[in-house]
This record gives C-alpha cells, structure tokens and sequence, in this order.
C-alpha cells in the first residue's frame, strides 16, 4: 500500500455545508494555496519514510492485504481527520500540522478505512450497524497504533493515548477489548470478539 498526499479543493469541502466554512475554503485555496502545497510536500516525505513498514505491520497484524494498492490523503484546510467507511481509498487530514506528529493520526485513518474494509467483505453477516463497526474500527485504529511494540518507532512518543481520545462512549467498549487486542492469537479472535461485546451498545455513533 502506498499513501499519497494530494490537493483536492472539491473534496475538502465535501463535508461542509454552511456558507460561511465554504467561503472560508475557498479563500484559503486561493490565498494561501502555496502554505498548502508546503504541508502536502512535507507529510509526503514524512509519510514515505515509514509507508512500506507501516504497510506490513498492519497486514501483518490484521492477517488482511490492504484492498488498494493506493490510498489518497487530501491535506484539508478545515477537517483535523476524515477517514472513510470503507466506500475508497481516500482520507483527510489537517494542513500546517508538524509532519512527524501528523503521522500517527494519518496511520489511525487508514486504519479505520481497513477495519471497514474487512468488516463489509468478510463479517458482513454478523448484521452490524455501521454505528457498532464504526466503534469496533476505531478502537481498533487506537490499538494498532498504541498497543504494540512497532508502533513506537512510527510516531516515537506519540503512543500513550489509547482511551485519551474525543469519544467517550466508546471507552467502556474499548477497555473490554484491551485485554483480547493484547492477548489475541490472531486478529480474528479479536475481530469476533468486538462483534460478540459490540452488540451490547446498539446505539453507537460518533456522536455521544
């Protein structure tokens, strides 16, 4: 798998419907485009000098070959992290972060989109909300990115966050699952034991 930063005004503003945020991006392509192009420049090289590790370490530990060869990362004016439920291969993250601490929350994205990915070709007939793979997804994406040993030359001294995060209602959840994620003999016995507990919250969603 191979992540490739680009510019994309149309998509950016995909996710935004008031008037004023869309005046605002529109300013910001045409005022600050070469600070934009800056950012792509710099996470691009950041991110290059860890892809292809970072590519096996989640195969690897999710038994699953990424679904795409390439995945876009639309370095946005407005949005900290978009990723997507498994419908492309294309997330978004915040322009003018610091390139090395921009990667862990790139990684956490990718992630996300995966677990999606797997979910919908090959759990589907657990009949899942998308609110409940959702929460499995990133829980999930907080494990693979603070749990295990590798990540820590990824985004050194970047990792102690695993229930430190904007959704609250999913840190019971996510507590339960600590113990299998670590304890797993394989990403499968983890996979269905997010299913198994997951079906107790049937109301998950990003929002709280």
């Amino acid at each position: 798998m191979h992540l490739k930063f680009i510019i994309n005004k149309y998509y950016d503003k995909k996710f935004v419907s008031d008037k004023k945020t869309l005046d605002y991006i529109e300013r910001e392509y045409k005022n600050s485009i070469e600070q934009l192009e800056k950012s792509r420049k710099e996470y691009q090289e950041s991110w290059d000098s860890i892809n292809n590790k970072f590519s096996n370490y989640v195969e690897k530990v999710t038994g699953y070959k990424w679904f795409y060869k390439e995945y876009d990362c639309v370095v946005s004016v407005v949005h900290r992290g978009l990723s997507n439920w498994g419908n492309a291969p294309i997330i978004v993250r915040m322009w003018k972060l610091n390139p090395i601490k921009m990667r862990r929350i790139t990684a956490h994205e990718l992630i996300l989109s995966h677990y999606f990915e797997i979910y919908k070709r090959h759990y589907k007939k657990e009949g899942l909300s998308d609110g409940q793979v959702w929460a499995l997804a990133e829980i999930a994406a907080f494990a693979l990115t603070s749990l295990t040993y590798d990540v820590k030359k990824f985004w050194p001294g970047d990792t102690e966050y695993y229930t430190n995060h904007n959704y609250p209602h999913i840190v019971k959840l996510q507590n339960q699952l600590k113990e299998p994620f670590i304890n797993r003999r394989n990403f499968y016995e983890y996979i269905m034991k997010g299913i198994e507990l997951v079906k107790e919250y049937p109301d998950m969603w990003p929002g709280p």
